[in-house]
């Protein structure tokens, strides 16, 4: 009897997602967006602090560039593949299906299974308005959701004392989860930076704060099916973003096919042996 509770104990500390699947240089988590969903609270019970980055061609593009970057991206707890065209080379290249995991998707889902689950949040980045925003739209979803506190930093470089104060400060609301909205890649600097100080799970949600609170609008769903969410962007911030998107997309798309072209030379290689 004493084996069998053992045993059923070790099952239920088993994680969800046991998979991370290599794209160009980054190592991208596998699994069905439920899948995401435990693997986040499989985190808040089983790891004192790790960190969850949501991954975009962007991003991909960004690991490829910078060795360190590239290592803060493999050494996440959990890297979804936020970016529709993640999840659609995931396939090509895997042959499985593999679900799109939004950061923008998964903060709503995780505010409401944390309030199911009593477990507590706290928003850290972006502005006093902002944070305003979703504290009261998260109050007014989920009454029961358990909000440990918000802080936005100030927009520079914080010294030492602050950037201690500000960990103790999260550490002492007790928050499960820390949602982080700083933008990339300073977001997912930061979480790896505090992995290890911050004791929580940490999600660098970027943009996910201002549609979770209305204040950006996202593109319907089939054109989000479609990988459009970039032009949208782009027509909103076009100077920031124009080089991110136009000249970021265009050397992801060179990479891929390069990719493509690899396997398919070394698939005949296989074949004429």
């Amino acid at each position: 009897m004493l084996t069998d509770t053992l045993q059923e104990k070790k099952v239920a500390a088993e994680p969800p997602i046991k998979e991370k699947r290599q794209l160009l240089s980054s190592l991208i988590s596998a699994g069905t967006f439920e899948d995401f969903v435990n693997q986040v609270f499989w985190l808040t019970d089983n790891k004192e602090s790790s960190y969850v980055c949501f991954a975009n061609v962007h991003m991909l593009m960004e690991a490829r560039n910078d060795k360190d970057f590239q290592d803060l991206l493999n050494n996440a707890d959990i890297a979804s593949p936020d970016g529709g065209p993640l999840s659609k080379l995931m396939k090509l290249l895997y042959g499985q299906h593999q679900d799109r995991v939004p950061g923008m998707d998964l903060m709503p889902r995780l505010l409401q299974e944390a309030a199911v689950r009593g477990k507590s949040v706290y928003f850290y980045g972006s502005t006093d308005d902002v944070l305003e925003a979703v504290v009261a739209q998260a109050k007014k979803d989920l009454p029961d959701l358990r909000i440990a506190g918000h802080y936005s930093p100030p927009f520079r470089k914080l010294t030492h004392i602050e950037d201690t104060a500000i960990t103790k400060m999260i550490n002492d609301s007790g928050a499960d989860l820390v949602f982080v909205a700083l933008g990339c890649p300073k977001q997912e600097r930061w979480m790896a930076d505090h992995k290890g100080q911050v004791k929580a799970c940490m999600l660098g949600v970027g943009q996910a704060y201002m549609t979770y609170a209305g204040l950006e609008r996202r593109l319907p769903k089939w054109a989000r099916d479609l990988s459009l969410e970039w032009t949208y962007r782009l027509w909103q911030e076009p100077r920031r973003l124009w080089k991110r998107y136009l000249v970021t997309n265009t050397l992801f798309l060179f990479e891929v096919a390069k990719l493509m072209l690899s396997k398919r030379s070394n698939r005949r290689l296989q074949l004429t042996k």
